[in-house]
């Protein structure tokens, strides 16, 4: 099919607005968050409902046309990077909270309902979401299940695969089935946990049943600096080591810091690090935390500390630490956000290294991350207007991803893998790993026309990198072998 004939056939089974074809309001949608990869859609469908979703899919099916999910568009990996030649499939128009059961503690929601806005309607019952991105505000409940997001309290509450009770998904053939119930125990194939960071492969998330959370009687906040990043990076494994399970636990670094006290004043201090470390349960409880994370952090080498005065305080602590990714944005004219995960036991290494090779490329390096389950944020700052820049920030990441295999982690904790991290998916895994990944991806969308060319890389593509990557190495330099 050409343009105009989808974009008749899409008219005739959603509203005439909904299907976008125009040249200039395609642009609109031409990337996610990670804006450095732009591509302009074929044809948009903007859908308000599971039917319309179903319609959608029968005719692509039919007429095998690919086909790309979208939520609010705030990955940053690629992901949601239109097809040059299929739908992109928008589900950001549902955006209705279908149901609060404060009883059972669930919510259902459609795909397109806010982060925050979930919370929000579980307030009154002094419930909560516990998954929370620093996007929260803006990114959608569809696009974290499809990332498999966390956010700062994934360290005690999980990610989402573990707060989410049941996805309806609508197939790649239009099909409309249901994964999961009301409970984390279900018989039969964990196939919840499959779709969950499954990044739009296997089908399109049309609804989602969530739990829900007591809110803490009592949450306070820690505030370490530190002389060295490293020591920063100790008291984080310190803190885990005393057996001590924080609600959350983020480390920054000396740029980011200054970064974030310019944009929103949190009152951080000058330093090379701070821990922000937060502690809930009851009075009695957090009283015994505080003390202990204290004398963990000082013991660590903490060169100051304070503890959050009241819910305000902790409030403004936190500002600068959600704020951290725009902040960074108003010192770079732009910034390439990787997303690893290694052991805690390596985050000084880690850190060590991520210096060692911002000197060698001379790209500024801001780390910014998920401190307490090793979930690594460096942002690499660079100019897109001078030449080659990007892509020594694009190697400048491949290699920190490559070392986070190298030490025992992965490529990925939030982000997912999209585009960004396709080539680092083989250096992760061998051939019978991604043999395995094929194999599901088939079992659900055998046609392959759902996300095409993401996330799993194909076999021979890892073997024609087979020269340039070696499973547990490094990339050569880039000024060397890459140009």
């Amino acid at each position: 099919m050409d343009r105009a004939e989808l974009a008749s056939a899409l008219r005739e089974i959603l509203p005439a607005e909904a299907v976008v074809d125009r040249e200039e309001a395609l642009s609109v949608y031409e990337s996610d968050g990670l804006t450095a990869y732009r591509r302009t859609p074929f044809v948009v469908a903007l859908t308000d409902g599971i039917d319309q979703v179903q319609a959608v899919m029968r005719l692509c099916a039919d007429a095998g046309v690919p086909v790309v999910a979208r939520g609010a568009g705030t990955g940053l990996s690629g992901g949601a990077l239109p097809h040059e030649a299929g739908v992109l499939l928008v589900l950001s128009r549902m955006q209705r909270i279908l149901e609060v059961d404060p009883d059972l503690r669930v919510a259902r929601v459609e795909p397109g309902v806010r982060n925050l806005a979930i919370s929000e309607a579980a307030a009154p019952h002094g419930l909560f979401y516990a998954p929370d991105p620093s996007s929260q505000i803006a990114c959608s409940i569809g696009g974290n299940v499809a990332e498999n997001s966390g956010g700062v309290h994934c360290l005690k509450y999980g990610l989402t695969v573990h707060n989410v009770l049941a996805v309806k998904l609508v197939t790649a053939e239009g099909e409309l089935v249901q994964l999961g119930g009301d409970a984390l125990d279900v018989p039969g194939l964990d196939l919840l946990a499959l779709v969950n960071g499954s990044e739009g492969l296997l089908g399109m998330v049309v609804e989602v049943t969530v739990r829900l959370l007591p809110r803490p009687e009592c949450v306070r906040v820690l505030l370490a600096g530190f002389d060295a990043v490293d020591a920063a990076g100790q008291g984080v494994a310190d803190v885990i080591a005393a057996g001590i399970l924080p609600a959350g636990m983020e480390l920054m670094d000396r740029l980011a810091i200054r970064a974030a006290e310019d944009f929103v004043h949190a009152g951080y201090p000058e330093c090379e690090a701070v821990l922000i470390v937060e502690v809930d349960g009851t009075p009695d409880e957090v009283d015994a935390l505080v003390s202990a994370v204290d004398g963990v952090l000082r013991r660590a080498g903490a060169t100051s500390l304070r503890v959050s005065r009241d819910d305000a305080d902790r409030e403004r602590l936190w500002a600068g630490r959600k704020a951290a990714f725009p902040a960074v944005g108003r010192i770079a004219p732009d910034y390439y956000c990787m997303d690893g995960t290694i052991p805690r036991r390596h985050l000084a290494k880690v850190l060590r290294r991520i210096a060692d090779l911002s000197a060698e490329y001379g790209l500024p390096v801001a780390n910014v991350f998920h401190a307490g389950d090793g979930n690594l944020h460096p942002l690499i700052l660079y100019d897109a207007n001078r030449d080659r820049e990007l892509e020594l920030a694009e190697a400048m990441g491949a290699r920190i991803l490559e070392f986070c295999v190298e030490v025992g982690g992965t490529i990925t904790g939030e982000h997912g893998v999209g585009i960004e991290k396709i080539d680092q998916m083989c250096v992760q895994f061998g051939e019978v790993e991604l043999q395995r990944f094929h194999d599901l991806k088939a079992a659900f969308d055998p046609a392959g026309l759902l996300n095409p060319g993401k996330a799993v890389p194909t076999l021979a593509r890892c073997s024609e990198l087979g020269g340039m990557h070696v499973h547990g190495g490094e990339l050569p330099h880039p000024e060397l072998e890459r140009f």
